[in-house]
């Protein structure tokens, strides 16, 4: 008979290794990616193997033999026994102590105790049943032996098994090599950020970039601290990905001047939170962020007036409709910060009303009784006096209105039922319950209005100028401003969302602008406002010059890590693509119609001095439009907003989304 040569056997003792290396590896993955209850299912396997196990070597250092559970031996029913009890005690015992709640590769010292816990427990019971009491067959010495036995190889299993998983975590993890990162100051918060991301794979950090040349060359925690000029050299040289900015007590101006600069870089910037959320000294990736708003705004956020903060709301019941929305929302945090006597949450959408009552009463546990979330629609006349009257508001922010142009040009009966008729029912309300002061959040696109939204905006103002009466109770005031940053719909979510899928960008013109600002800043002002109101007055805010939204769109890809797809660049990341200017939509917005606009007690608030029509004449139009909104006659409805809203030409293309016959 021929005998296979030693070499042969040696390769396939290797081979057999290499395999049973392959296999663990490949099982490991896949026990990662087992859903939790079928993980939970294996350890309960594995207990019920231990158990029994336990038991046979219980036997054998009592009897100083194996016993062969499958054959007819002395020892064997006595065996059996001595498992069926220790699997009835130990399983339910260990599912009482949340042995299978626990994550093996996260296990620790409040493991090992809930294990020893657990075992000492079922050592208790075992010990009586099968000691104390007596089982026929089974020596009650294993009583003692056998939860010793278990404890131990439960143990075992659960840091094993731990120790394992772990490694295969770490090694599936290492197959995404994480980030060359760069920490843009080397300030106290810089060297928190550092320290925190030290065993972070998601990033490795490479060093610090600090203004202070005093600090170029030297080495802190480590990390060699470099010039900032030298940052397109170390993104070639070091294969920079990304800059994480850790100065956040810097000034918007020198910080704009930094996100120029990495600009031209070309790698992806985030950023921390303010000083006041970094005071606890705790940080973690959690913390990093894309960058705020402001930083894409490029100018300083206007400062607000205490005084004009608190007038209207301190002490006093608030309603705002529109509660939901991106600026109602805004409103309604600050106006609790504020602590009002009651807010009014009025909203028709009952998953937004959920969403802004659910954060509040989180945030202001001790507050929560003095929010009130109420579902009504403003266009129900009915349903907002019952609430002001029953309520009693001293003050009312009107911050519902459908706002999104392309919507409204495509369904201007309905635009103009909200935006119109339900600002008029609200007022109505509002006078009917002797409301102190009534502020409307308005738009820019009300200025010679090229859509409907615009128009059905600039009527609504124009109704609550001209019901301002001699004597009346209830002061109103519009609030007029641009675009605003990081709201449902505006062009920083479409824009990251874009950049995030790989392109392309799409631009309506590339020489389209707005005037911009934030949604806190759009909220403090409406806040202000509303306490400078004599009656009937239109606020406007100084918002600096407008942006040009292709610079916009190019200083995000630019801040994403990306450059621009274009002529100049064929072999650019992103490209901006031009879609064309959609129905109503104007290259630019102006905030005002008439000249010299009055300034204020704020030195960024100005009044605008507006034409409107008398409240007996404008009435009757207003009548005979809801007539033509009853029977939803798009061209008569174009047609009185056109006589009634100064500059107004309608689109071609208005049309209504009709039922199919």
């Amino acid at each position: 008979m021929d005998h296979p040569k030693k070499g042969s056997v040696q390769r396939w003792d290797i081979s057999l290794v290499l395999w049973l290396i392959m296999f663990l590896a490949d099982f490991g993955a896949l026990l990662l990616g087992l859903p939790r209850l079928y993980k939970r299912a294996l350890v309960i396997l594995l207990d019920t193997f231990v158990c029994c196990l336990s038991v046979w070597l219980a036997f054998y250092l009592r009897t100083g033999e194996f016993i062969s559970i499958a054959r007819s031996e002395p020892w064997s029913a006595s065996v059996m026994v001595s498992i069926w009890i220790s699997l009835a005690c130990a399983i339910p015992i260990f599912v009482m102590f949340g042995l299978y709640r626990t994550i093996f590769r996260h296990s620790g010292s409040r493991a090992i105790l809930t294990i020893v816990s657990a075992t000492a427990v079922y050592g208790t019971i075992y010990f009586c049943i099968i000691t104390l009491l007596g089982v026929v067959g089974v020596p009650r010495t294993i009583g003692i032996i056998q939860p010793l036995i278990l404890f131990v190889l439960v143990s075992l299993s659960r840091t094993l098994a731990g120790a394992w998983l772990g490694v295969e975590r770490q090694r599936h993890s290492r197959t995404a090599r994480p980030a060359n990162t760069l920490i843009y100051g080397a300030g106290r918060a810089g060297r928190q950020l550092a320290t925190a991301l030290r065993s972070n794979r998601e990033m490795r950090i490479i060093g610090f970039l600090d203004d202070d040349s005093d600090l170029h060359g030297q080495l802190l925690n480590g990390l060699r601290i470099y010039d900032p000029g030298q940052l397109t050299q170390l993104v070639k040289t070091q294969r920079i990905s990304c800059i994480l900015l850790a100065i956040p007590s810097l000034r918007r101006q020198p910080r704009n001047q930094i996100l120029t600069r990495i600009q031209r870089a070309h790698v992806s910037v985030r950023t921390l939170p303010s000083v006041t959320d970094l005071a606890t000294g705790k940080l973690s990736i959690s913390d990093i962020r894309e960058l705020d708003v402001d930083d894409l705004l490029g100018r300083d956020p206007v400062a607000p007036h205490e005084t004009l903060l608190t007038k209207n709301v301190l002490d006093k019941v608030v309603l705002v409709t529109g509660a939901g929305g991106s600026i109602g929302s805004e409103l309604c945090r600050q106006i609790v910060a504020i602590r009002p006597k009651t807010l009014l949450m009025v909203e028709q959408s009952e998953f937004m009303l959920y969403n802004i009552n659910r954060e509040l009463k989180e945030n202001h546990g001790h507050d929560s009784g003095r929010i009130i979330p109420l579902l009504a629609s403003i266009q129900d006349k009915d349903r907002m006096v019952e609430i002001m009257t029953s309520w009693r508001p001293d003050t009312v922010y009107h911050a519902a209105a459908y706002k999104h142009v392309p919507l409204v040009e495509l369904n201007p009966a309905e635009g103009i039922k909200n935006n119109v008729i339900g600002t008029l029912r609200t007022a109505e309300a509002a006078l009917d319950s002797g409301v102190s002061d009534f502020v409307l959040v308005s738009t820019d696109k009300a200025v010679r209005p090229t859509n409907m939204m615009g128009a059905s905006k600039r009527l609504a103002e124009m109704i609550l100028q001209s019901l301002k009466q001699p004597n009346m109770k209830t002061k109103f005031a519009i609030v007029r401003f641009g675009n605003v940053l990081g709201s449902s719909g505006s062009v920083v979510p479409t824009f990251r969302a874009q950049i995030k899928a790989g392109g392309p960008v799409t631009l309506t013109h590339p020489d389209v602008s707005r005037y911009f600002m934030t949604i806190p800043e759009a909220a403090q002002l409406v806040l202000q406002a509303g306490a400078l109101a004599t009656g009937g007055d239109v606020f406007v805010l100084d918002m600096g010059e407008p942006i040009k939204i292709g610079d916009l769109a190019r200083r995000m890809i630019d801040l994403s890590g990306f450059t621009v797809r274009e002529d100049g660049n064929p072999d650019g990341d992103i490209e901006i693509s031009i879609t064309g200017l959609r129905p109503g939509e104007k290259l630019f917005e102006e905030l005002l119609l008439g000249d010299n606009p009055e300034k204020t007690h704020h030195p960024r608030i100005m009044k605008a001095k507006e034409p409107f029509i008398a409240w007996d004449i404008l009435k009757c139009k207003v009548e005979a439009l809801e007539c033509a909104l009853r029977v939803n006659d798009a061209g008569v409805i174009a047609s009185i907003m056109q006589k009634l809203v100064q500059g107004y030409e309608p689109s071609l293309e208005i049309r209504e989304w009709m039922l199919p016959e």
